[in-house]
């Protein structure tokens, strides 16, 4: 994906390679989104972007059923918990993630980026978050449980009120500092943290 991004970087603004790179990875971070700098500095098409980006993406290739993560959604407990999607990505590019993992008929709904919106909303901005609370029917932000592999969205939602688990991949370091309400190596450990939401 990031080759993906910096190649559209260099190609739409004419930047060299390292340019591209550096300015999606400030875009990255000043906005959580690569493609809300593209937007609000450059006027790119964000549904074209997302044709050329994430819709791009050779997924069948390094995403594969994972039966693992599929027991762990099916133990959940949904008359405690209504399992919900969260994602910067457009709804093209998180229904084809969850449908090569095979949980798609595991959540109950998806709030997503929407790339055809006049302004766009992402993680970890307050406005995203209150747009999931809205769409997934939740009724303070007390009852909202989260779990994302970025810091700053974890960080976003943890601020919001929200009960935050930034989920740290076993490649990645520890952040200096904890970012999340909770932080985990594994999504396996949710049963231990929340065994109030599991059979």
């Amino acid at each position: 994906m990031t080759a993906l991004q910096d190649e559209y970087f260099e190609t739409h603004l004419a930047l060299s390679k390292e340019e591209a790179n550096q300015l999606h990875l400030r875009y990255y971070k000043d906005y959580g989104l690569a493609i809300e700098g593209l937007v609000r500095h450059h006027k790119v098409d964000p549904l074209e972007y997302n044709r050329n980006v994430d819709d791009a993406l050779p997924l069948e290739e390094v995403i594969k059923p994972d039966p693992q993560l599929r027991r762990l959604l099916e133990d959940l407990d949904t008359t405690k918990v209504k399992p919900w999607l969260f994602t910067n990505a457009y709804i093209t590019h998180g229904n084809r993630v969850v449908k090569l993992l095979k949980v798609e008929d595991l959540f109950e709904g998806i709030t997503y980026c929407d790339y055809g919106a006049e302004k766009l909303l992402c993680k970890p901005h307050k406005e995203m978050f209150l747009k999931a609370e809205k769409e997934a029917g939740a009724r303070s932000p007390q009852d909202c449980f989260f779990v994302d592999d970025s810091g700053l969205n974890a960080l976003g939602a943890r601020e919001r009120g929200w009960t935050s688990v930034h989920l740290v991949e076993p490649s990645e370091q520890n952040p200096p500092q904890r970012m999340g309400t909770y932080q985990v190596r594994s999504l396996q450990e949710l049963r231990d943290l929340f065994p109030q939401f599991f059979k």
